[in-house]
């Protein structure tokens, strides 16, 4: 959530992975006149005394989505150490917080050096039940990066730590104050400190049998249990990813194909269905679910995207089907046709990544007169785009070929 002023000037942006109480009061020190977060940073780059409110408007920024509009990305995990170490004691769900998003930051050698007094700050959160709930956020999507930045390279696995990571998270796990996204966003953080020996895109991995109990256990329970379509959707789409990342994926394909028929947009479940059987090798499977996704999702830009990511599958996994690229590539170009804001925002960079893969899907020059109609197509589209806005420019630029330098 990014917060302006009337004049356009940027506040803040709130992660969306907060609690939500927390979220709404920075929410409400923004709209009360907080100041833009840009200058707030200035000031404690500089030394200067902060309120409260500062500090908790720098805590509650959503670094992870900053974009490098206020840091560089390989400057982050030493911007927040920096302050980290300068938050005031006298707030310590601030400080804490800052310092676990410093940790999680520092993962591989940048920022934070790790030791023992900071190794026991965190177990202190971990055993503490109202400091673990109020940093919840964190240590859910941070879980293993933080535990790999502690054992500052010893095998993570094998971290002392770890144990009462995963104590502290099946308590949050069956947290009724949480959402049911949130318990099973802790129960996919155990699955990831579990798989910490395992390779890191391992498709197929042995995890503790309590673990695939618990996983199983509040998977079935939620699919039976939740009546609204909006969090069905939600918490479907994030079981079935907790089921494939434990491994268990007949049983993560079965939850969503019972849940197509349930759901408003079933594209994003098929969608996933692709993703599944691609990571596992079934390459016929996972086009038949990407084409399928394109073919009934719903919207002019939602069209686009899910269009681009059936035709980036069939680039990657079937590059030399040219029928079916050409087709698919033209059809993409035929819905930005009818949609008035196709060259702008979120779907010109769409748009942009299709011309780019395709570009370089001719690399060779054998595909030359797939692109060449393809090209003459979208100067017919270009032609009819309103040239005040600079979308016909920005149009223009698709699928140019690459030059000689």
């Amino acid at each position: 959530m990014v917060l302006f002023k009337p004049d356009g000037t940027e506040i803040t942006r709130l992660p969306g992975e907060a609690d939500p109480e927390q979220m709404m009061a920075v929410l409400q020190l923004g709209m009360s006149g907080g100041r833009p977060v840009k200058a707030v940073l200035a000031d404690a780059r500089a030394g200067k005394p902060l309120s409260a409110n500062d500090w908790r408007m720098l805590a509650f920024y959503s670094w992870d989505t900053d974009d490098q509009q206020l840091v560089a990305r390989n400057d982050l995990p030493g911007l927040l150490l920096q302050l980290a170490m300068a938050a005031p004691a006298t707030d310590p769900e601030t400080s804490t917080r800052l310092w676990l998003k410093a940790i999680a930051a520092s993962d591989f050698g940048m920022g934070v050096k790790p030791d023992a007094a900071m190794r026991e700050r965190v177990a202190r959160v971990l055993a503490d039940p109202v400091q673990a709930r109020a940093q919840m956020d964190v240590l859910t999507a941070d879980a293993a990066r933080i535990v790999r930045v502690l054992a500052d390279g010893d095998a993570p696995e094998k971290s002392p730590l770890r144990p009462a990571y995963d104590a502290a998270l099946q308590r949050l796990a069956q947290d009724p104050t949480l959402s049911r996204g949130d318990r099973l966003g802790a129960t996919i953080a155990r699955v990831d400190l579990a798989r910490l020996g395992a390779p890191q895109g391992a498709v197929h991995v042995e995890l503790p049998p309590p673990l695939l109990q618990d996983l199983r256990a509040q998977v079935a329970r939620d699919d039976r249990e939740i009546t609204d379509g909006y969090e069905r959707q939600a918490v479907i789409t994030e079981a079935g990813y907790a089921l494939g990342r434990a491994g268990l994926w007949a049983e993560s394909d079965a939850l969503l194909k019972a849940n197509l028929s349930k759901s408003h947009s079933p594209y994003y479940l098929m969608s996933q269905l692709g993703g599944n059987a691609r990571k596992l090798g079934h390459k016929d499977e996972a086009l038949r679910w990407y084409a399928q996704a394109f073919q009934t999702s719903v919207g002019p830009a939602t069209r686009l995207q899910w269009g681009a990511g059936y035709l980036q599958a069939l680039l990657d996994l079937a590059p030399q089907d040219s029928a079916r690229i050409e087709k698919t590539a033209a059809e993409i170009f035929a819905e930005a046709g009818k949609d008035g804001g196709a060259f702008d925002g979120r779907s010109i960079h769409v748009l942009q990544r299709v011309s780019n893969r395709l570009t370089g899907w001719n690399a060779g020059g054998k595909q030359t007169p797939v692109l060449k109609r393809l090209r003459a197509q979208l100067a017919g589209v270009c032609a009819k785009v309103d040239a005040a806005d600079g979308q016909r420019a920005a149009c223009q630029t698709l699928l140019k070929p690459a030059t000689a330098g």
